[in-house]
């Protein structure tokens, strides 16, 4: 049985640091993206070691990757050193507490599939008991050959596996299909997710709806009613349930967040709280369960102008007052069908509780995410957050700081638990 992350509320600061990493890189051109994914992995803090196939050291300089992750790089002839006290294809599996397979080549796919040991990374991969991400990447023609689409589903039955299909986009062969490898971000964010929550997918044949980021009320081209969300909680909660097995929609206002966090995600772009409104309410219908994580502004003007107003016009036409934006949550709440469970948010200053119950029995959703943005190291723009889960029977749940993607892996188990089976 291959090992398993803990509870996510046990997480470090940051749950690459301390870590033991070990960055297996096979024989694409994708290999080129790894120093950068070495590089950053360092500089969090894990402890990094690296293991190049023969085709991979061709594309790769196994000296950059030593002087970044300031570990030796194991290569082939390694595996029949002499000097070794034990062999190296053990002493690696066993150090190793996560692996990242990146690229995952059709090869080496195929490899480990059907039990082949015949190389060093190939013999790591069948001894080692550690979760392993693997990243596949190759022209797109190969991706879609039937035997390797058979070895890719094979793989999705490996226990400790947590696959990351390809991209689509233009690759180094100038194909435009499916086969790029997902970017260095993602990477990290989908191995973070792995030393947060392990590999289990106990969100797959689910489809979640996820509202995220700030919305935006203009009162003419050049000015608009907004609020300082990045949109970061709502994106990561997102990537969390799809890496989870999930389908997720995501309608987003305008965000602040690394573009490589929208792979593989349904994404709907809108600006207007109008916009947010109408495009839930389109998906809602089939959605198990909806997470209401954007910062909607409650106010819009009530004349705006298609034209930029001066000073003068802009101060009368703002004393002209503001009509109030609809409770989206509210309203999903009253149209939503049988079975389909709601997670709110609520940004809130001063004595968060009282009020959180108070919006929690107003809104009707079952779980209500209360969280301070009075305080340093929470709320919007940062990487970290805080608060209390209020839901069904008087819960109050409180959630002490951490990253925002292991407050999401919480949220997203509290939200399933109450999913039907």
């Amino acid at each position: 049985m291959r090992s398993e992350a803990g509870d996510p509320a046990a997480s470090p600061a940051d749950p690459l640091g301390g870590r033991r990493i070990l960055v297996a890189i096979s024989g694409s051109i994708a290999a080129v993206k790894l120093p950068l994914v070495v590089s950053a992995l360092a500089k969090r803090g894990a402890l990094v070691r690296c293991v190049l196939t023969p085709s991979a050291e061709r594309l790769v300089s196994p000296v950059a990757l030593a002087s970044l992750s300031r570990q030796p790089v194991l290569l082939e002839e390694d595996q029949w050193s002499h000097g070794a006290p034990r062999p190296l294809h053990i002493e690696l599996a066993e150090w190793a507490e996560l692996i990242l397979l990146a690229p995952l080549s059709a090869t080496s796919l195929g490899r480990w599939v059907h039990g082949l040991g015949d190389t060093l990374l190939a013999s790591v991969l069948l001894a080692s008991e550690a979760p392993v991400l693997a990243a596949a990447a190759m022209n797109t023609s190969m991706w879609g050959a039937p035997s390797v689409s058979a070895n890719w589903q094979a793989l999705q039955g490996f226990e400790g596996v947590l696959p990351l299909g390809p991209q689509a986009g233009l690759l180094a062969c100038d194909r435009q299909g499916e086969g790029r490898m997902a970017e260095s971000e993602a990477l990290l964010l989908a191995l973070e997710s792995l030393a947060v929550w392990g590999w289990r997918r106990d969100w797959h044949g689910r489809r979640l709806l996820v509202s995220a980021g700030p919305t935006r009320e203009h009162l003419d081209p050049a000015r608009c009613l907004t609020n300082p969300s990045t949109g970061r909680m709502g994106v990561l909660l997102a990537q969390a349930a799809r890496l989870r097995g999930a389908q997720v929609d995501l309608v987003h206002g305008p965000l602040a967040v690394e573009p490589a966090w929208l792979d593989g995600l349904a994404c709907h772009p809108v600006t207007a709280a109008a916009q947010m409104q109408e495009r839930l309410i389109q998906l809602q219908p089939g959605a198990d369960a909806i997470a209401m994580a954007a910062a909607v502004a409650d106010h819009r003007p009530a004349q705006p102008r298609a034209e930029k107003r001066d000073k003068t016009a802009l101060a009368e036409a703002m004393a002209q007052g503001w009509q109030e934006v609809p409770d989206l949550l509210t309203d999903l709440v009253a149209r939503r069908p049988p079975g389909q469970r709601l997670l709110g948010f609520a940004a809130q200053s001063g004595d968060v509780l009282p009020q959180a119950r108070a919006k929690l029995r107003r809104k009707g959703c079952d779980l209500l995410f209360a969280n301070p943005i009075d305080r340093p190291g929470a709320g919007f723009g940062s990487a970290f957050n805080q608060g209390w889960l209020l839901g069904p029977g008087e819960r109050e749940e409180a959630i002490e700081a951490a990253p925002k993607l292991v407050v999401a892996h919480r949220l997203l188990s509290a939200l399933g638990a109450l999913l039907t089976p």
